[in-house]
């Protein structure tokens, strides 16, 4: 019997390179919808085909799914976090959870780079005088980059890769992360409230787990430098958007930018207005090389462990059924 692929849901034009993986290994491949359907109907489109591997890039994969499908192998996340997906149903079914780690560091940390560059050259804010017809370099208040603190909030992969990148602009860099492994030269560790105490600016990168959930809320936004900036190219959840509103309102940030809210693909209204909020759409992560290896990587995993080898990034441990 050929075994069936789902793939739920991708934020791409099409499915060819997953089709060109999965059907050269001799797998079936079903897509569903380009855009991420409803939980429930997710569970539906699982109990119907009844996949041995599920792959999903936004749409959720719920406990219900992963019970629901009796010949589920594995859940392949088509991206890093795994919020999305029920990893412990997946646990205790005995199916394997995986992601692809690494596939967007140098977009992510580009990203953030860019809405610094953007704040302190006033990039957006001039554009959009001079298309309005200003043009007013007396009013510039531009900022020296090497003469502020820049404060990174998890550092993994890829806030280690900002940081590096930060270096050569000679700001002073601080870092928190209570899993980070040794220290990178010329950056501080140290504790969350005391880099938040000490930057200009801060730049996101916590994955969305329970213990990150709105880890940047109001009290911790009080303890910033006024008129800093806070960047978020992580998860919306890691970040109160209600209390990032209001810092901007009352001036404690004079600018945001971020790529990821809570509440996506809804923009709040008080955001949409502000000039100091930078916004784009969950695109940290994209670019022509790093969407070529998500999607061929993801696939992949699937054709791996549907032969019967290991995952190569398996994210949990399978509890085995005799």
């Amino acid at each position: 019997m050929t075994k069936t692929v789902l793939l739920t849901d991708f934020a791409w034009p099409d499915d060819s390179i997953e089709r060109m993986v999965i059907e050269s290994a001799g797998l079936r491949l079903v897509s569903g919808p380009a855009a991420p359907s409803n939980v429930s109907d997710i569970d539906a489109l699982v109990a119907a085909h009844q996949p041995h591997g599920i792959m999903t890039c936004w749409a959720e994969v719920s406990a219900q799914a992963i019970q629901s499908s009796l010949p589920l192998e594995i859940v392949s996340r088509l991206g890093v976090g795994l919020d999305n997906i029920a990893v412990q149903a997946a646990t205790d079914r005995g199916v394997w959870v995986t992601n692809v780690p690494d596939y967007c560091v140098e977009e992510v940390s580009d990203h953030a780079l860019g809405f610094i560059l953007s704040w302190t050259r006033g990039l957006n804010h001039f554009d959009r005088e001079v298309r309005a017809g200003r043009w007013n370099p007396a009013s510039a208040q531009l900022k020296r980059l090497a003469n502020l603190t820049c404060g990174i909030v998890g550092f993994g992969r890829i806030g280690r890769l900002t940081a590096r990148k930060l270096s050569a602009f000679g700001c002073r860099m601080l870092a928190y992360d209570p899993f980070s492994g040794a220290p990178q030269p010329g950056v501080e560790p140290m504790d969350l409230d005391g880099l938040m105490r000490n930057s200009d600016i801060i730049v996101v990168h916590a994955p969305l787990v329970p213990a990150t959930k709105n880890l940047i809320d109001g009290e911790r936004l009080a303890l910033m430098r006024p008129g800093g900036l806070l960047i978020n190219v992580s998860r919306g959840g890691v970040v109160d958007t209600a209390a990032v509103i209001e810092a901007l309102a009352s001036g404690r940030l004079s600018a945001v930018g971020l790529d990821v809210l809570e509440s996506e693909p809804l923009v709040p209204d008080e955001l949409r207005s502000s000039p100091g909020a930078m916004l784009t759409p969950h695109v940290a992560f994209s670019s022509d090389a790093s969407l070529e290896e998500l999607r061929r990587r993801a696939a992949e995993e699937v054709v791996r462990v549907l032969s019967g080898q290991a995952p190569h990034e398996g994210c949990n441990q399978p509890v085995r059924h005799s």
